[in-house]
């Protein structure tokens, strides 16, 4: 199944037309943001792409730690507002499944809550190792399917689901499923799970009423270490290997995790 680019374009041009799409408190976006420092282990001055950057608040938060930031987005619309915001960081727009830059052109990625709008992860993850260069790394945010909430509120299966606010296209993630997509694209992959991320909006107007106590109750219930699996967003980072293995070495490396598999 592919996703619907028209879609995507009109759900987020539409957002831009109220000047902004940043459904995080600031603090929030701030603690995302310290997460890719920390997982990457990135250096200030690192080229660093925020695919999905919308209308530029992650792209700003990573040019102000250091980074050599570059926002790319799907929706021209929301990318106009980010320029205008953001005059000092590079937009442009395009689709993360053919991405328009060289390869080996970033030393990090950031994947700002897109990976979750693929049904078909693969290509992305593809991409992303196509345009990092060797030991190159990313950091993925997306909804955790296992938090309690999400899978109420976002989740096709359960008899709570509201589509207001979401396009078509997206679905909560179990952190395992979106690792092995990136594994098999050949990334080292490790999942982590994140929480207190505060929101500042959501789209439904009754839920907006009861978002100051959502805030408070998912800060205090996920907040202990044995409930971090639970937390409302999973966290995929990555490393591209220092060197490409030869052919040979990828055939004995398909091979293995066949054996693996079906052992």
């Amino acid at each position: 199944m592919r996703q619907d680019k028209q879609k995507e374009i009109a759900f987020f041009d539409l957002h831009a037309a109220a000047d902004d799409y940043d459904v995080f408190a600031p603090e929030a976006s701030e603690r995302i943001v310290a997460a890719f420092v920390e997982l990457t282990g990135l250096k200030p001055a690192a080229r660093v792409a925020d695919l999905g950057c919308g209308s530029g608040t992650f792209s700003a938060l990573l040019a102000r730690a250091g980074y050599d930031c570059f926002g790319l987005d799907i929706s021209a619309k929301l990318l106009a507002v980010g320029r205008r915001k953001h005059p000092g960081i590079g937009f442009t727009a395009g689709d993360i499944e053919q991405l328009p830059f060289p390869e080996a052109s970033f030393d990090g990625v950031l994947l700002s809550g897109v990976v979750h709008h693929f049904p078909d992860r693969a290509r992305c993850a593809a991409e992303v190792f196509r345009v990092l260069r060797p030991g190159g790394r990313f950091m993925a945010f997306d909804p955790n399917r296992m938090n309690p909430f999400m899978w109420l509120y976002r989740d096709r299966a359960s008899p709570f689901y509201s589509p207001v606010g979401v396009t078509e296209n997206e679905r909560p993630v179990l952190a395992g499923e979106v690792a092995a997509v990136f594994e098999r694209a050949g990334f080292a992959v490790s999942s982590h799970y994140l929480g207190r991320l505060a929101y500042r909006y959501v789209a439904s107007s009754r839920a907006r009423l009861i978002l100051p106590i959502y805030n408070v109750v998912e800060a205090a219930l996920f907040s202990p270490s044995f409930m971090r699996r639970l937390r409302p967003f999973v966290l995929t980072t990555g490393a591209k290997p220092p060197t490409l293995p030869s052919p040979a070495e990828r055939v004995e490396d398909a091979r293995k995790r066949a054996d693996a598999g079906g052992g």
